[in-house]
């Protein structure tokens, strides 16, 4: 068998065993694929291991050897089930593998907006100057007591919640139909923009979330309050966001995902303006641990032997 990895370096820093892969075949790997590379990659391979590599149903229609499409990822909006559907092609995804770690990156952003790590740290070379024992210049804000709202009560928003409430903070969400149930506390929409201190967003990118923070649902919010979008980049209106940080309007935002990634030098909240002051970002690096991507290697693989054993699992389409 013939496995081809068409964007390893997603996963791969030299830190994870495939070899358990090669019991079941040869192995290649392409560190990227680009759109113009995908067949040339793929051709000879019946399975692809795919993280964010598109499988457009014209790229599916020319591989005719291709069996099974495993995504290295919890997303799978880049492949066009339809089509595999059509040529019997299973599509496997991994869920659930970075919860742990994209809840710890979520505080991470959060204690650092509201202790001023960021500021103070890049300021040490100050210290031996200050008149007295500390410095005063930045604000310093505790979490108990504060209200933590979660967009989004799914596993990564409800592992947020527990941390959050064992900070001390009062955890509610957002109201919205169809709901699991919970026994979090779930308020209107106006109501929690209006009287949560943070904001977590944990939801999927629908037509109906898409933009969910715009300068309407910003306004509503308070001057005090600060974003959290370990998400997707698209929840966020970019440009109301950024007006809002600059105007004060909102207090910090703390962002690991954007509407375009990598995102374009054009993107509104990479102004110079912005960056290191109330607006922290990193680079999608939330579920990057090693422990969560070596969980997603796990369930790979663990698809890829369902599959041989005729019973694929985690099936998408």
């Amino acid at each position: 068998m013939r496995i081809t990895f068409l964007d390893a370096s997603t996963l791969h820093r030299d830190d994870l065993d495939f070899s358990p892969f090669e019991q079941h075949g040869s192995l290649t790997f392409h560190d990227t694929s680009t759109p113009s590379q995908i067949l040339e990659h793929a051709k000879d391979a019946e399975v692809v291991v795919t993280n964010k590599v598109p499988f457009e149903a014209k790229t599916i229609s020319q591989l005719p050897q291709l069996k099974l499409i495993l995504v290295a990822a919890t997303g799978y909006n880049h492949i066009d089930l339809a089509a595999a559907r059509e040529r019997n092609i299973p599509v496997c995804n991994v869920a659930g593998y970075s919860t742990s770690a994209v809840a710890q990156h979520v505080f991470g952003l959060l204690l650092n907006l509201c202790s001023s790590i960021h500021r103070y740290s890049e300021e040490i070379q100050s210290w031996p100057q200050s008149p007295i024992f500390t410095r005063l210049n930045h604000p310093v804000s505790e979490l108990a007591g504060k209200v933590m709202g979660i967009v989004g009560l799914g596993e990564t928003g409800s592992a947020v919640a527990r941390i959050a409430e064992a900070f001390g903070m009062t955890v509610q969400a957002l109201q919205r139909e169809g709901a699991s149930p919970s026994t979090r506390q779930r308020v209107p929409r106006e109501e929690f923009f209006a009287s949560s201190d943070f904001i977590s967003l944990h939801a999927p990118l629908t037509e109906e979330t898409k933009h969910l923070i715009n300068s309407e649902t910003l306004a509503l919010m308070k001057s005090s309050a600060i974003l959290i979008n370990t998400g997707r980049g698209a929840l966020i209106d970019e440009t109301a966001l950024a007006e809002a940080l600059r105007s004060g309007q909102l207090a910090g935002a703390g962002l690991d995902v954007l509407s375009i990634e990598p995102p374009e030098s054009n993107n509104p909240l990479l102004a110079n303006d912005l960056q290191a002051q109330n607006l922290l970002i990193t680079p999608h690096t939330a579920w990057t641990s090693q422990e969560a991507r070596q969980r997603l290697l796990d369930g790979l693989l663990t698809n890829l032997e369902a599959w041989i054993e005729g019973t694929p699992d985690n099936l998408v389409n």
